[in-house]
Parts: C-alpha cells; structure tokens; sequence
C-alpha cells in the first residue's frame, strides 16, 4: 500500500524517457498518473508529451495556468495543438472528458491532490465538447500585451464556432478603445463577473464602450476611474444617458465603485433609477453632487441594504445638513463600513449625523480621515460609537488642536490630544483601539498613529 505511489510515479517517469513510448501508454495509463506526469512534461518542457497528454486528459478541466508562474507560449502552444487534435475529431476518445483549458493563476491545489476534479468536474463528465470553454484573466494594458496572449487571441479567432472564451475579471487599463473592441469581440461578455476601467479615456469613449458593458449580463462588481473631462463641444448630458441606461441590463450587479464621475453631478438621479437589483457595496469619490443627488441617492430603494458606502472626497461643507442623516438612517440596520475620508466635514457636520451613526448596530469600519475635527466632537463622536458592538476599526483625523494656526503639526499639542483621548475611551469603559491620522490630507491608510 505505502510503496503504490512511490511506484506509480516511477512508472511515470519510465514513459518520459521515451517520448513516443509515453504517447502510446496513455490509452492504458491510470488516472492518477495523468496530473503529475503532465507536471514532469511540462517542467521538461516535452511538447509531444503534452500534446498527447491533451488529448487523453481523463478530467474535465485542466487548471494549466495553475502551473505557470509566468506565461510560457511554448507550453500554450503544445496544449492548443492537442486541443486542435481534439476539436478535429468528430467523436471524442473514449477516456478524454476535457471540456476546460484553465489558464487563470488557480493555485495548484489540483496538482497536489489529483482528485480536484472536483464536484463541477464530475457534473460535467457527459458534456459534448463544443464548445470548449478557455478560461483566463485578461489585464489590458497598453505595451504589455504579450507573445502567450497574441498567440491565444489568434487561436480563439480562428476557432470562434467551437471555443468559447471566458473571462470572469477584466482589467482595462489606458488601453485604447479599438484594441479593447478587437479584444472583447473575441470574449464571451456575459461570463465577466468583475470589470475594472482604469482608463484616461474622454467621456465620449466610454459612452462607445457602454453597449459592451450592456452585454456583462452576469456582471457583479464594476469599477470605472479616472475617465477625463469632456471638452466644452462634447454632448456630456447624451453620453451620460448613452452610459447610465446599460445599467438596465446588468441584473447581477451588487458593486459598484465610481472613482471621479465628474459626469454624475446634477444626474446621479439617472444612474440610480437604471439600477435594477440591491447594491451591497457603493463607492462615489472624489467628485461633486449636489444637494439633489444626495437627496435621490437617500430616496433609492436600491441602497437601501447597502453593507458598504465610500464618499471620500465628495465634499459636503456646503450640502444641507440634514442630507447625510438621512441617508445613514436609511442604511443604518445594514451597513458595515462607511468611508467618508476628505469630505470637508467640519464639527456642524458631524454632530448632525451622530445620531444616525449610533444605529448602524453592523458598522465595523468607519474612516473620517482627512476632515478637520475640534476634540469636542471627538469625544462626542466617541461616545456615540461606544454602544457599537461590531466596530473594530476607526480611522479619524489628527484633532484640529494639535496644528498651529498655519495647519503645522505641534507635536507637544498632538501628545496633549492624545492623552485626553486615552481618558475619553477609559472613562466610557470599552476596551477599543482607534487610529489618528497624522495628516488631513493624506490617505489615513497610509498616514495613521494607533493608540
């Protein structure tokens, strides 16, 4: 019994001394020799050996990107010749259930364990092989489009009526709109999941890339960024509607993270009313909104279980101040972390939201970095928070007492605040750690003083 894997991979390693001998011996191999025979292939980089391999492969999914730490085209090119041995055939070989090419970075838990075929392997053993599903994560960058990638692109397009290829997380960063067009034409659209557009494109180009984003029909987190502002002959409003109505087709979507939409302001209205399920997570930053947009986002029913909300650098110095209440009371029974980091919330502001914030009975993390705070609203701050149960982690802002009035950092005041703090928190008699932020105007993240 313990000498059964000692020799098995023995025999393994006999084949390979012989490459046309290995090729032969796979019709009569055992199961479990396939995984770390295909590994001894391709570590020896044996093409013929795993070109073979592809076709006999027992199992229904082959988790090759598990194996690359970097891409290797000529390892891609033996598994696709194999694979086109495979989509030649009009019946597939008797021991061949390979219906998968995964060459996502999945871990090599498969690899460890032969038996990963797993339960979706198992459920999918009687499929046909058309089509053959190619999974992979694209990152779209300009200049950094590879050899391994030009070379699966290729292959796809040649064989678009038997591959279909997947791609749950998208990242498009300042590519251009034409290879973005040529890439995706190639993708299976409603197997994204994740999108992330990270591209300085006009407004106008995003609106062209709008009717792809309606196609994400399975899209559950989408993240759009640093998109440019429109020249003064661009028809903002038209592109706005052209971008915003796609969100009636995305049925799936829970996140949602808008960094800079400069394009919402006076119209977020617009988006909201295209949402078509819950959000648990919403991010809006570094922009403008006005009174009106704060007042449609309170009133969506949309928001209204959101576990997450970030409006860090949406400045609220001269919003009503009844606006951000009556949001939090909205979200109040659900949300876990609120971000409200560089918003120009002075202590007028904070004190109006103290009692909406005393109910969110979930909150976990809650960030007022970046905001210019008196120690008299902290401590108020602090006792409100103090009946939170869940709340672990607050990040908030050096109080405005420990600056000269030339907004310079006087340590010997910052000490003095800390002291006081200390004493506030023991005095309400909940053991809890807050974070300070050294600087008003950098991310707390980065900048913070634990005590």
């Amino acid at each position: 019994q313990s000498s059964h894997p000692l020799l098995l991979n023995l025999a393994g390693k006999s084949l390979l001394t012989v490459e046309a001998l290995s090729i032969s011996a796979l019709e009569h191999l055992p199961i479990e020799l396939f995984p770390p025979l295909f590994m001894e292939a391709f570590c020896g980089r044996r093409r013929k050996t795993l070109k073979a391999l592809v076709q006999a492969w027992p199992f229904v999914r082959l988790p090759l990107g598990g194996l690359m730490q970097t891409p290797h085209l000529g390892t891609l090119q033996a598994v696709l010749d194999g694979l086109d041995v495979l989509l030649a055939q009009k019946d597939q070989p008797r021991r061949c259930k390979l219906h998968v090419l995964d060459l996502r970075n999945t871990g090599q838990d498969f690899w460890r364990m032969w038996s990963g075929s797993r339960a979706e392997d198992r459920l999918r053993t009687e499929q046909p092989l058309a089509p053959f599903e190619v999974f992979i994560e694209l990152h779209l960058k300009e200049r950094s489009v590879d050899g391994f990638l030009t070379y699966l692109m290729r292959w796809v397009e040649e064989r678009k009526a038997s591959i279909h290829l997947c791609c749950k997380k998208l990242r498009i960063i300042s590519f251009s709109m034409d290879n973005v067009m040529k890439v995706l034409s190639m993708v299976q659209l409603d197997c994204i999941q994740e999108l992330h557009v990270n591209c300085t494109w006009h407004l106008s180009t995003l609106a062209m890339f709008a009717p792809l984003l309606g196609q994400m029909s399975n899209l559950q987190r989408l993240l759009i960024s640093h998109i440019h502002m429109p020249d003064p002959e661009e028809r903002e409003e038209e592109h706005v509607v052209k971008i915003t109505s796609q969100f009636l087709r995305l049925h799936c979507l829970r996140n949602l993270h808008l960094e800079s939409p400069f394009y919402l302001e006076g119209c977020l209205d617009q988006m909201l009313r295209c949402l078509m399920t819950p959000l648990d997570n919403l991010e809006i930053t570094h922009c403008l909104l006005t009174d009106s947009d704060l007042t449609h986002l309170s009133q969506s029913p949309n928001i209204s279980h959101l576990r997450g909300l970030d409006l860090s650098g949406v400045t609220m110095t001269y919003s009503s101040s009844e606006l951000l209440p009556a949001l939090l009371e909205k979200i109040a029974s659900t949300l876990q972390e609120l971000y409200l980091e560089q918003c120009g919330i002075r202590d007028s502001h904070l004190e109006a939201i103290l009692p909406a914030l005393s109910h969110c009975i979930q909150l976990t993390c809650f960030s007022l970095c970046g905001n210019l705070l008196s120690m008299a609203i902290m401590e108020k701050l602090l006792q409100h928070t103090s009946g939170l149960p869940s709340l672990s982690q607050e990040l908030y802002p050096v109080p405005q007492e420990s600056f000269s009035s030339d907004r310079i950092l006087q340590h010997g005041r910052l000490a003095q605040c800390q002291t006081e703090l200390l004493e506030i928190l023991k005095d309400l008699g909940r053991p809890r750690t807050i974070w300070i932020n050294f600087t008003p105007w950098f991310n707390c993240k980065r900048h913070r003083y634990q005590f």
